[in-house]
């Protein structure tokens, strides 16, 4: 069924399902070896007790030809950055204008949406490390009258950074348009200033996903919550902070928030296709990112993402007690109650046939980004792709696997656990799907 004959009800909901700032949610269905059983222990040693260890080393050729193959999928550019070590792999397929055919560069600046929450939950988690934020003190100790009183109270700051507070998204109130499957109001706001206090104005009157505490519902809402805690308790810009104390920290070049709508330094045009609903689809590359502010305004570049995951879970911006509070997990499940991740403080983890793996993904209008890191960061992939929401809608709209979402599965998992690993996956391919899905499902 065409985009234009599904009900306009089914589609729209299941529209505004997919916008939130984290854009892409990779769940592998990868079947082990049909003689592998699975093993007793932590992941990554079951994965090493079946045989599914990660191989060493990089085969840059297999990684260039399937970073190739997602853009002759549809994706129009992508780049990636990949680590083993000391080992290091940078490639880039495709363009970053489809309008001049410029092609797209292995370090060019972009748009990595809610990977910022990493590095917002890592400035809360050291402010937790000083004595000032207690992780189970309500949010209402440091931000009194923010939030309605039955919230305020019940709502802790561990709730904020893993997503089981209940407040629900602000994205459908900051780009009212949406509701109808119109990109109108993404057009009208490109240069609109939003004030934090405004999205979370917009979050509280968003339907509540939940009790407090009852379960994980994914919500840009507590990421700029978090944001305004982290001003109240330093004295200082959330963002301001962010930037001293985390980006700096990591020894990051090209990572920062943006003081303009123009991303700095070379990067790649933003390409929205809305599920169909803009055809073709339109550059968003030039954008006031306020709407995101401390849940997805970051820009940055595939290496430094590699670097900030690998100083993060190497203990060098955080101390060992805030490490492990940070990767203290929730689970997320599916409409059939499989768990399909585990959900931390800014951080979530994915158990790959290789092992375990920790990080996040982002996605603005017309940016995805996927960042991911074994346990020490020695095998890293992040990659970032110019064309966002390419899937059809089924007949109950709900976005279908695409052959883009094939062919980058196939990228990621010979990134992260080796060339052969393409063959173990068997017949069923990873799928990326919106993050939101997964809410839109239970």
């Amino acid at each position: 069924m065409t985009l234009a004959r599904l009900p306009h009800r089914a589609r729209r909901g299941r529209v505004i399902a997919g916008l939130g700032l984290s854009a892409t949610l990779v769940t592998w269905a990868v079947a082990p070896p049909a003689s592998a059983e699975p093993a007793p222990g932590p992941p990554a040693q079951a994965a090493r007790e079946a045989g599914l260890d990660r191989e060493a080393g990089l085969d840059r050729e297999a990684l260039g030809r399937s970073l190739a193959a997602m853009h002759e999928a549809g994706m129009y550019g992508t780049y990636s950055a990949v680590r083993d070590g000391g080992a290091r792999w940078l490639g880039a397929a495709g363009v970053a204008d489809v309008r001049t055919r410029r092609p797209v560069q292995p370090r060019m600046i972009h748009r990595v949406g809610s990977v910022t929450k990493t590095f917002t939950a890592v400035a809360v988690l050291q402010q937790a490390g000083r004595g000032r934020v207690e992780l189970d003190a309500p949010v209402a100790r440091y931000l009194p009258g923010l939030l309605p009183d039955d919230l305020g109270q019940r709502v802790t700051v561990r709730m904020l950074l893993n997503h089981t507070s209940g407040i629900g998204d602000y994205v459908a109130g900051a780009f009212p348009s949406l509701v109808q499957a119109s990109p109108q109001s993404l057009d009208d706001h490109r240069f609109r200033r939003i004030a934090p206090l405004e999205l979370v104005r917009y979050g509280l009157e968003a339907p509540r996903t939940g009790e407090p505490g009852q379960g994980w519902s994914y919500s840009n809402t507590n990421y700029v919550i978090a944001g305004l805690l982290l001003e109240k308790v330093t004295g200082t810009g959330a963002e301001e902070y962010i930037t001293r104390h985390v980006i700096r920290r990591a020894g990051l070049r090209d990572t920062s928030f943006p003081r303009t709508p123009v991303v700095p330094g070379p990067h790649s045009k933003a390409y929205e296709a809305l599920y169909g609903y803009i055809d073709p689809p339109r550059d968003y590359s030039v954008y006031d990112m306020s709407w995101a502010g401390t849940a997805g305004a970051l820009v940055s570049t595939m290496e430094d993402l590699n670097r900030f995951y690998r100083e993060l879970l190497g203990g060098r911006l955080l101390a060992p007690a805030q490490l492990a509070q940070m990767r203290t997990t929730v689970p997320v499940t599916d409409a059939q109650g499989n768990t399909v991740m585990h959900y931390g403080l800014g951080i979530y983890a994915q158990d790959l046939p290789c092992g375990r793996f920790w990080g996040h993904d982002g996605g603005v209008f017309g940016m995805g980004t996927i960042s991911m890191s074994d346990e020490d960061g020695r095998r890293q992939l992040s990659l970032g792709f110019n064309l966002m929401k390419y899937q059809q809608l089924d007949a109950s709209g709900y976005p279908q696997p695409h052959a883009i979402d094939h062919a980058m599965g196939d990228h990621l998992l010979r990134a992260l656990c080796g060339p052969s690993a393409a063959v173990a996956r068997g017949s069923r391919p990873p799928v990326l799907l919106p993050t939101q899905q997964v809410l839109v499902k239970r």
